[in-house]
């Protein structure tokens, strides 16, 4: 049987539930346990597909097609476990799923209630697909004391009893926040949060204490008193200089010794830091740098873009070197300052986005990475930029564009309304923009001979898509003679995954998110490419 581990945040939000528990889950795989992470978020979206990533940071894309929180990247970045769709839930998912059932009269007249029936979903949520695993890790999103998050805590804490308290370990994460003015270090933040947590009827086990500066005994001490928590499992997590110390800094203090200890399971074997020290090295210590422009909506938000920025840098890791981002707005870029705002770096990416804001900034640096022959990567809707630029500037189709964003014009790009998937037919539309778009991961079938397929090393790949335009496949031939390859299609032969420039030293468009794959310990194999050619570029 699974045991299960709960992760509830207090005082404030962002204060890396997340990343704690993606630690936690190493550390017990590290030891020999299989693990499994999963989300509960409290905010009404059926999923964060249609929310802006400024509102939420970046929409995180499964293998099996699900649209979900940022923090199961963190999961699968540091645990290297596949996240499902079964892996992340939220609460207008939960109230879709009991009103469903209430319109069908599966609740057979009975008054529908948050208690039992939408405790009852999470809690089915929570144990579903999870026979197989040692350890369960689900971290509840939000503070606790917000409204939205009650079904969730209430949830947890049945669940704790239908399955025996023995069986489920609470670790409830908080702020200890230093004074400057006061040079005092307060615990009674801390101790506010515990007893909201408790008066819902949940007491910590592990009490996880975030803290720009260390902690001193006799703070901890404090909070062990008051908060009722053994010193032991009173946990220091003091600011790191890179999120790949994390787990460094959590084995320091033992946290997952005294989860094995609470649940009385001796250790497989001793836990293994060697290749987040070798990293961290790396990331912190390495005088040797390259400069990549990332030029996109969102760069105000870091979120926005986070698996794209831990992608670079696992390129960079795996090329010896830490990898600069300077992050442009494309709706400010003018021409008239492109060559001097781009005149100092290795490497130019165009990430994914939607609709027109800053295209046209966006396809003008195309065309100064193109003809200054400075590495190129085009993600997605970068690819398709890259597209038209190549399609305006080489082709002389003045007017190409993409339908999604000019309904005039030459349709380069245009809505993909029918695709293949696993042998059956899937249907797009432009009406619902939720979960309509082609999401999850794919088959692509990469040219010969060509600079992708000696990335890969493989013919035939798999990666994950969220779009729903795509590159016109009868335009093929206008562009090869041009010297832009379609060098990746789909098995079909029907849809263009991969554009690569001849005559350039790196310039490459993929319409797939590759950054969605790529892990610290394993970096993705197009962005070490990538970094590889600016690190040469310079």
């Amino acid at each position: 049987m699974a045991r299960y581990i709960f992760v509830t945040g207090g005082v404030v939000s962002s204060l890396g539930k997340g990343l704690s528990s993606a630690s936690l889950a190493y550390l017990l795989q590290s030891r020999g346990f299989k693990v499994r992470l999963r989300k509960l978020d409290p905010y009404l979206n059926v999923d964060p597909g249609t929310m802006s990533p400024f509102q939420h940071g970046e929409v995180f894309v499964t293998d099996d097609g699900a649209e979900t929180d940022l923090d199961l990247g963190h999961y699968e970045r540091f645990s290297g476990v596949t996240a499902k769709k079964t892996d992340n839930i939220t609460t207008g998912k939960i109230y879709s799923d009991v009103l469903r059932k209430e319109r069908k009269g599966q609740y057979l007249g009975k008054t529908v209630q948050v208690i039992p029936h939408i405790t009852d979903r999470i809690k089915e949520f929570i144990k579903h697909d999870t026979s197989k695993e040692d350890f369960v890790i689900c971290e509840i999103g939000g503070i606790v004391g917000d409204i939205e998050s009650l079904p969730f805590v209430e949830a947890i804490r049945q669940f704790s009893n239908d399955i025996g308290k023995t069986n489920a370990l609470f670790i409830h994460l908080t702020l200890v926040p230093y004074l400057k003015a006061s040079d005092e270090i307060k615990t009674k933040p801390t101790q506010h949060s515990v007893k909201e947590l408790r008066s819902i009827g949940i007491q910590p086990d592990i009490i996880i204490c975030r803290s720009e500066r260390p902690i001193p005994l006799n703070h901890r001490k404090k909070i062990s008193l008051f908060c009722n928590v053994d010193i032991k499992n009173v946990i220091e997590t003091v600011d790191v200089k890179t999120i790949y110390e994390a787990p460094i800094s959590f084995a320091k203090e033992k946290l997952d010794v005294q989860v094995l200890n609470y649940f009385k399971i001796k250790s497989k074997k001793s836990n293994n830091l060697t290749p987040w020290k070798k990293i961290t090295k790396i990331t912190l210590n390495t005088k040797r740098h390259v400069n990549i422009a990332i030029i996109g909506k969102y760069v105000e938000l870091k979120d926005a873009y986070k698996s794209l920025d831990e992608a670079l840098t696992h390129g960079g890791i795996s090329n010896n070197l830490k990898v600069n981002l300077i992050r442009i707005d494309s709706e400010k870029l003018k021409v008239s300052e492109i060559k001097n705002k781009l005149k100092n770096v290795s490497g130019i990416l165009i990430p994914g986005g939607f609709g027109k804001r800053g295209t046209e900034g966006k396809i003008e640096a195309i065309r100064y990475a193109r003809t200054n022959k400075i590495p190129f990567l085009g993600i997605c809707y970068g690819m398709q930029m890259a597209i038209i630029e190549f399609a305006r500037n080489q082709l002389k189709i003045k007017k190409a564009t993409s339908s999604e964003f000019d309904k005039s014009g030459v349709h380069i790009i245009g809505l993909m309304h029918e695709w293949e998937k696993s042998g059956r037919k899937v249907k797009g539309t432009d009406k619902d923009l939720g979960g309509t778009m082609r999401l999850g991961s794919y088959d692509a079938i990469l040219k010969d001979k060509s600079k992708i397929r000696d990335i890969y090393k493989s013919r035939l790949i798999k990666e994950r898509h969220r779009h729903r335009y795509e590159v016109d496949i009868s335009y093929k031939e206008k562009f090869e003679k041009k010297g832009l390859i379609f060098s990746g299609l789909s098995p079909d032969h029907k849809l263009p995954e991969i554009i690569e420039l001849k005559n350039h030293p790196w310039f490459i468009g993929v319409q797939f998110h590759p950054e969605f794959k790529s892990r610290p310990l394993n970096p993705h194999p197009l962005f070490s490419s990538f970094i590889k050619a600016a690190k040469n570029h310079r």
